[in-house]
């Protein structure tokens, strides 16, 4: 049951103190605005340094090949190594838990491409079939590279959508065309998309075994990468290992020497950044409620001046017998709704800070690294409103029970 006179009071005793009012409300909507900022500001940093994870897999592990900085079973540092479709092959086979497994092969310097009159510098590279897994590569037209691409060495292409745009006119069917990359005819059977920034989709990709037959490759691949599937971090750094020891007992390495043999392995470098996330998340938290608690101070402080301003009030309605409750209600209730006004407006506004911000970076174009799409999720929302109704009753509690205490006696010689 709604008590309308108790309702009415209240809004009465507000509107006489309206400065009073006003810095009370203003302590609760800065904390909570405050703390809106500080979470949307950390997810869009989370969400940047997740975006720069986008060119590849993130639970992906990528061989590269390097010198050797540690001498190994009488043999000096320094040695140069060079992987093999062999190093591949037995990978693949001897390493559990593969998901998709590729290699890849860089064409060495400047690769102009052509078609008809119009031609431009590219990316040249022999790659896998699986490779559009590695990379997160998706055809928009017609195919990706094949294993009967691989085994018949083909001259096919798959090209990037920037190859794409600055090679053939708007509109054009690349699929079934021929483009010339150094006097060498590819047959172009598809176009592809890929998550990572332009550069990602600046390239030609042909079959592994035609680029090292064509550009005198041999057997060498310059990279080798691998998914873990859903293997866990622990599982994906056993695998890492057991690579590092099939590939240092090859070459007669250190195993320890990552020099000579570099392993990135994205499940761990991509936890460690969510692992960091969590603690900043926790730390912005931890600033925005010790935030809002001053504010909740404030409201407290507040409430103790109005109960000292109405004491000689608070003493006639017990000398009539009000009970403590009804007094108690009272300013819980005044407390409360000036708490929850003022921090629904600190919530709205926070939330439209982020929001306009997010609609800047989108509308302008800019490029913030590692700073991308700041929001405030809906659980963080529910959150600070129960958080908003928690301080409303403590900032109100202490005083109302307090003022539920006075002697009637000795309020109503209160001057």
């Amino acid at each position: 049951m709604i008590d309308i006179d108790k309702w009415q009071e209240i809004f009465f005793t507000i509107r006489k103190n309206k400065l009073r009012t006003f810095l009370t409300a203003f302590s609760v909507a800065w904390g909570i605005f405050i703390l809106m900022i500080l979470l949307g500001v950390g997810t869009g940093l989370q969400h940047g340094v997740e975006y720069d994870f986008r060119n590849d897999a993130i639970n992906s592990i990528w061989i590269s090949p390097g010198q050797t900085s540690k001498p190994f079973n009488g043999m000096k540092p320094g040695r140069r190594l060079t992987l093999k479709t062999e190093d591949f092959d037995e990978i693949k086979q001897n390493v559990k838990g593969i998901e998709y497994a590729a290699s890849r092969f860089y064409c060495w310097g400047n690769f102009i491409v052509r078609y008809k009159s119009k031609y431009s510098s590219f990316n040249v590279r022999g790659i896998n079939p699986e490779m559009m897994y590695l990379e997160n590569q998706n055809p928009i037209m017609g195919r990706y590279i094949n294993d009967a691409d691989m085994k018949e060495r083909r001259k096919v292409a798959v090209i990037g959508t920037k190859v794409l745009e600055g090679l053939f006119d708007k509109n054009e069917d690349p699929i079934g065309k021929w483009i010339d990359v150094r006097n060498i005819k590819y047959l172009v059977v598809g176009v592809y998309e890929d998550k990572g920034d332009e550069g990602e989709m600046m390239n030609v990709f042909i079959p592994l075994t035609t680029a090292q037959l064509a550009y005198n490759g041999k057997n060498t691949v310059h990279n080798i990468m691998y998914t873990v599937g859903d293997a866990s971090i622990d599982e994906s750094k056993a695998m890492a290992d057991q690579t590092m020891e099939i590939l240092s007992k090859k070459y007669q390495f250190d195993p320890s020497d990552h020099r000579a043999m570099s392993i990135y392995n994205n499940v761990e470098n991509f936890q460690k950044f969510k692992n960091l996330f969590v603690g900043v998340k926790l730390f912005l938290w931890i600033i925005g409620i010790f935030t809002i608690i001053a504010g909740i101070v404030g409201v407290s402080n507040i409430m103790f001046i109005v109960i000292k301003d109405r004491t000689r009030e608070i003493g006639v309605r017990k000398a009539i017998g009000a009970p403590p409750n009804s007094i108690i209600s009272l300013f819980l209730q005044e407390s409360i709704l000036i708490t929850i006004i003022a921090g629904y407006i600190g919530l709205i506004s926070g939330i439209g800070i982020i929001e306009f911000i997010k609609w800047a970076l989108i509308e302008f174009n800019i490029d913030a690294p590692y700073f991308r799409d700041p929001e405030i999720d809906l659980f963080t929302a529910v959150l600070a409103t129960v958080l908003l109704i928690i301080s409303g009753a403590i900032a109100g509690y202490f005083p109302a029970r307090k003022a539920a205490k006075v002697n009637p006696i000795v309020a109503l010689k209160d001057e």
